[in-house]
């Protein structure tokens, strides 16, 4: 709850002005505690919240346990208060490190194999949102699950919060220290999308039972959002590092044709979302 007064703030800066359907309520990803109480009488329950750091902890379980039995946590809860459906966020992490196909485009069949070595956060995604299918499976009792995978979320930050992409992606390749563009891209999705989306995913029948891919078409190294910033914002590019282009072979493609077929989704561009991101760090 002591957060209540940066999340009201962010939701003016939002353009909300009206509070007065808003209930907050205090729970914890690690603790039992006030999730009964949270989804009480909701017909529909997003699941949004996990733990993404900038950089790798010492121990994975820092990552995966609150991942994983937040998200049982709140399942449980819902089936209990009779919920209708979950929306859980999960994350292309939990479908995109396991193949290197040349020529693959990913989509919602695909898993990343747990199985072999990955970085906490991509398995922490992974193995929750396993355990999540699998509690439905085996425990739903008629509760209804739909998965949202985003890529990489860029696009207007509100209220003064930023997140790991946004500070490394943008912030770190305005001020100059990110300096380098690795051998990775990255999907790149605006958060006004992925909301979207959400919603698209909570109310629509076809959605029951499904995963859907939150990406724009195409991916960018951060050569790609150096130059993209460079060229259509100079007043704020002179730190910006002159990097090496990420060569072709790391150019993955990743299909979001289920969400804008059965959910009739209309994403932005990967350009719009990350001079969005830029705009509202640097007014100009």
């Amino acid at each position: 709850m002591s957060k209540k007064d940066v999340v009201i703030n962010a939701l003016k800066d939002g353009g909300i002005s009206d509070f007065s359907l808003l209930s907050l309520y205090e729970a914890e990803l690690t603790s039992d505690k006030g999730w009964d109480q949270a989804v009480s009488g909701c017909d529909y329950v997003l699941h949004i919240a996990s733990p993404f750091p900038a950089s790798n902890p010492e121990n994975e379980d820092e990552l995966i346990i609150p991942a994983r039995d937040g998200a049982l946590r709140v399942l449980k809860a819902a089936k209990e208060a009779g919920v209708k459906r979950v929306v859980l966020t999960s994350s292309f992490a939990a479908v995109g490190y396991s193949i290197n196909v040349p020529g693959h485009v990913f989509n919602e069949e695909d898993w990343t194999n747990v199985n072999v070595p990955l970085p906490a956060y991509i398995k922490s995604k992974t193995v929750a949102e396993q355990a999540a299918w699998d509690f439905v499976a085996d425990e739903g009792d008629g509760l209804e699950l739909t998965v949202i995978n985003p890529v990489g979320i860029f696009g207007p930050a509100i209220g003064g919060i930023t997140s790991a992409s946004l500070d490394i992606a943008i912030t770190g390749i305005v001020n100059g220290t990110t300096a380098q563009s690795g051998e990775f891209t990255m999907g790149v999705v605006d958060v006004r999308d992925v909301a979207d989306l959400h919603i698209k995913a909570m109310t629509s029948p076809v959605a029951a039972g499904e995963r859907f891919l939150a990406n724009a078409d195409g991916v960018m190294s951060f050569y790609d959002v150096a130059e993209l910033i460079r060229a259509e914002r100079p007043t704020i590019s002179s730190n910006i590092a002159r990097m090496q282009q990420t060569p072709d072979r790391f150019y993955k493609e990743m299909s979001n044709q289920k969400a804008r077929t059965a959910l009739h989704w209309a994403p932005k561009s990967k350009e719009e979302a990350i001079l969005a991101s830029v705009d509202s760090l640097y007014p100009h």
